[in-house]
């Protein structure tokens, strides 16, 4: 069969056609759309050190019990980019306190050191900043000593001329680099001080172991009022006679309260306990130009009543003697505990023996705990939930080197932040930020 010829029209119509499906069939001839570009790497997340548990014994090669590592940092990192005065030997850190900014809940640790005072933020309690610096402002010293009120340091050292240094503390807010911080005003009533104590609810200071230049008070409580915290004033003396070693009434360290303890006929004055190398002593300063001795007590074996801290309960004391055990009056670290039901006639009620020869240092006392710097021990936490009768609750050696009776190590120990850390001063190792295992 024949096929029929196209019709003319629509031969006519093919060339039309065929370019026309050609132009449908081929690929656009402009150009390309970009390919997508790759999705950016995300940034790198920042690693945090982590707290370092105590476990088996040990945290981070330090000895302990139920007591955390966060951080250390150094006697020479205190200040980084500013050498220590003195030659190497001579870098040592002392007492200890801190601070929490009121307005940004930032806890700061304030070191002393021989030659001024540190700051440390402890935003990242594993990674601690130190961001400041307040140098002393005379020669250096192997006694610092710090308090804080109303956001205000108080610094004292047993250097000629040194005074009472007085730092706003609220500087620090804003500072993001390591900063030297000049003093904020400077009491010169006083000369060198041994260590210095504060009541935050009456806002009085008291300089204890004055001596060489300004009004000494015999070594006993040189009584500074702060309702002014830049500009303290002088309020008065007490210096018990007959007391510490020269019968001058040197006290090497008090602490002053509003007392609320079970002795009625002294409820709401200002008690001091002060450790008066040869006794303690339990006085009346309500009235500063008439401050008033209540009673004084020693034990047959003391050496040197170095210093103490009351219950929350004010009714017992808590007293360590430095020099006990290096002098063989004991075997072991020793902590006495004074009833002071009655502050008109202090009873002693118990000795506790810790598990080392080491010297014992400062304690101060927080919810039924004491924390107990004991030198080459290290810091130890006693259990007061019995308040007569403490027993040991935990440790951290900040020197695994040895246990004995040498005066190196944790010299004092700051317990009151509300995050639950705690820090120590560590004589040549510097500042621990240390956690209590719940």
């Amino acid at each position: 069969m024949s096929r029929r010829p196209l019709p003319p029209f629509l031969r006519a119509a093919l060339p039309v056609l065929a370019l026309a499906a050609a132009a449908c069939g081929d690929p656009p001839t402009g150009p390309t759309d970009p390919e997508p570009p790759e999705p950016p790497e995300p940034p790198p997340i920042p690693i945090v050190a982590q707290i370092v548990p105590c476990a088996g014994g040990s945290a981070d090669g330090f000895p302990c019990d139920r007591v955390d590592l966060a951080a250390q940092v150094s006697v020479t990192d205190l200040s980084p980019g500013r050498t220590p005065a003195g030659s190497a030997d001579e870098w040592v850190v002392n007492d200890i306190w801190g601070w929490t900014d009121p307005q940004t809940g930032v806890e700061y640790a304030l070191v002393g050191r021989h030659d001024g005072l540190a700051i440390v933020d402890l935003s990242t309690p594993t990674e601690p900043r130190p961001i400041a610096f307040m140098p002393s402002p005379t020669s250096q010293s192997i006694w610092r000593d710090m308090k804080v009120y109303e956001d205000h340091a108080y610094v004292v050292a047993e250097i000629t001329g040194h005074g009472v240094q007085v730092l706003d503390l609220t500087r620090l807010r804003g500072l993001t680099a390591f900063t030297e911080l000049g003093a904020d005003a400077r009491y010169r009533e006083v000369s060198a001080v041994h260590n210095l104590a504060i009541n935050e609810e009456t806002g009085f200071a008291y300089a204890v172991g004055s001596n060489s230049g300004g009004e000494t008070c015999g070594g006993g409580l040189h009584m500074i009022d702060l309702s002014d915290p830049k500009n303290p004033t002088f309020a008065g003396c007490h210096a018990p006679e007959g007391t510490g070693f020269l019968g001058t009434g040197y006290t090497h360290d008090v602490q002053c309260v509003v007392y609320r303890g079970p002795d009625a006929e002294h409820a709401g004055r200002e008690i001091c306990i002060g450790s008066n190398e040869t006794v303690i002593v339990v006085s009346d300063v309500t009235d500063k130009a008439n401050p008033v001795t209540l009673s004084t007590a020693s034990y047959a074996d003391r050496d040197y009543i170095h210093q103490g801290w009351l219950s929350e309960g004010h009714r017992y004391f808590y007293q360590n003697d430095e020099l006990d055990e290096r002098n063989n009056r004991v075997s072991r670290s020793r902590l006495l505990v004074w009833d002071l039901t009655d502050l008109d006639d202090p009873v002693l009620a118990k000795e506790h023996l810790g598990p080392t020869e080491a010297i014992d240092h400062n304690l101060y006392v927080h919810e039924n705990r004491i924390y107990y710097s004991n030198y080459a021990f290290g810091v130890r936490i006693l259990d007061i939930s019995d308040p007569a009768n403490p027993r040991e609750a935990g440790y951290f050696d900040t020197v695994p080197e040895h246990n004995d009776t040498n005066l190196d190590g944790s010299w004092s120990t700051y317990p009151w932040f509300e995050s639950g850390l705690f820090v120590t001063s560590s004589w040549d190792k510097g500042l621990f930020v240390l956690r209590l295992q719940q």
